[in-house]
């Protein structure tokens, strides 16, 4: 990890000079962090057994925006962090290679700001994919741009000295292109981290400002959502292919943190057709003839967890029309949504079977007011 890691402190020095330089607008309040890491792979699949030999490395670096309270949602949260982070991973191992990732995340504080959890979501770079011929022993990632999950708890202590603090705890970041081609086992890695942090503008902090609760409920709405997406089933060499996923249904908003949900939704699966097709043709003793419908109907219940115009989306559902038998019948949903105007909102979801992605979906939905 040395030429990378000092690369990456070299970057943390430049940022925080750069960004500390005087403004004619009063400074906003953020921290820039520095981690370095040390884990290991863990087997939650039997198949990744062989890719897991030494102790991986890694390096997180990390700009977080403060907030005060300058919206309500900041102080019913208890002032979280949000900003962007980078990590360097060495898998150590020569059939994963490295990986690079770039994140959105948000921080958030208890115990009176001592221990902060992060939950960050992104896109990784990894330099060792699977390829039939030049690397057939990585079965873990199917592509070189994957999506990237990871979650941060630490201990942490700010301005000890002229803006500088300390911080040390555990991370796992998980690699995976959620089905977008095969194979897709994915890796999860454990670290334990210990760092430093900076407070940029340390100064001149405001204090927080702490609204007054209040009861909040919306009546009921109706939304209508589309989202598309391209996957491939679990068999490698079945060829990419577009899905649609196409759902309506009622929210309530029952406070100023949370909305129920209740809906249904058509999934269109083009790589149904093609797993139903080889299945009919090569494992007749599934049941499976050739002539069953690929497409499917859900109906599922959710939480949407609002911060700001941002909010965090979970939902369970069941397929009550499956002609096709694919993983289970129940699967799950979970991903961010951004409000972009009073009635229209984006998404980026994984839609999921259990721990099994099935595929990263883009959406767009109206809510009817």
């Amino acid at each position: 990890m040395g030429k990378s890691c000092w690369h990456l402190l070299l970057c943390f020095a430049f940022a925080k000079a750069l960004i500390a330089q005087g403004q004619e607008s009063p400074p906003r309040v953020a921290t820039l962090d520095v981690s370095l890491m040390h884990g290991t792979i863990l087997e939650h699949n039997p198949d990744i057994a062989h890719l897991i030999t030494h102790h991986p490395t890694a390096v997180l670096l990390s700009y977080n925006r403060k907030t005060f309270g300058e919206q309500e949602w900041e102080s019913r949260y208890g002032f979280p962090d949000w900003g962007i982070s980078g990590a360097y991973q060495d898998m150590k191992n020569s059939d994963l290679g490295k990986a690079y990732s770039l994140y959105a995340h948000y921080n958030f504080h208890f115990f009176d700001r001592m221990f902060q959890f992060r939950i960050g979501q992104g896109l990784a770079y990894t330099t060792k994919p699977f390829d039939p011929v030049d690397n057939p022993r990585n079965n873990a990632y199917g592509t070189r741009i994957t999506s990237s999950t990871y979650l941060n708890a630490i201990f942490r202590k700010e301005n000890i000295w002229n803006g500088w603090g300390i911080h040390a705890g555990a991370s796992i970041i998980h690699y995976s292109n959620a089905n977008v081609r095969a194979p897709n086992n994915s890796t999860n890695t454990w670290f334990f981290q210990a760092g430093l942090n900076y407070i940029l503008n340390h100064q001149s902090i405001p204090p927080f400002k702490h609204w007054e609760k209040r009861s909040f409920t919306e009546k009921i709405h109706y939304n209508v959502v589309a989202r598309m997406g391209f996957n491939e089933s679990d068999y490698r060499g079945s060829g990419q292919f577009p899905f649609y996923d196409f759902s309506f249904y009622a929210d309530k908003r029952i406070n100023i943190k949370s909305s129920l949900q209740l809906g249904t939704e058509l999934f269109i699966g083009e790589f149904l057709k093609e797993y139903r097709d080889y299945l009919a043709n090569s494992f007749p003793e599934e049941g499976i003839d050739g002539d069953e419908n690929f497409q499917r109907v859900g109906i599922f219940a959710g939480h949407e967890l609002h911060l700001g115009k941002t909010s965090l989306l979970t939902q369970l559902g069941y397929y009550v029309y499956w002609p096709i038998p694919f993983e289970s019948r129940i699967y799950n949903r979970i991903g961010l949504q951004r409000r972009l105007t009073e009635n229209v909102f984006a998404s980026v979801t994984v839609h999921s079977h259990g721990a099994a992605a099935e595929g990263v979906s883009f959406g767009m939905g109206y809510r009817f007011r």
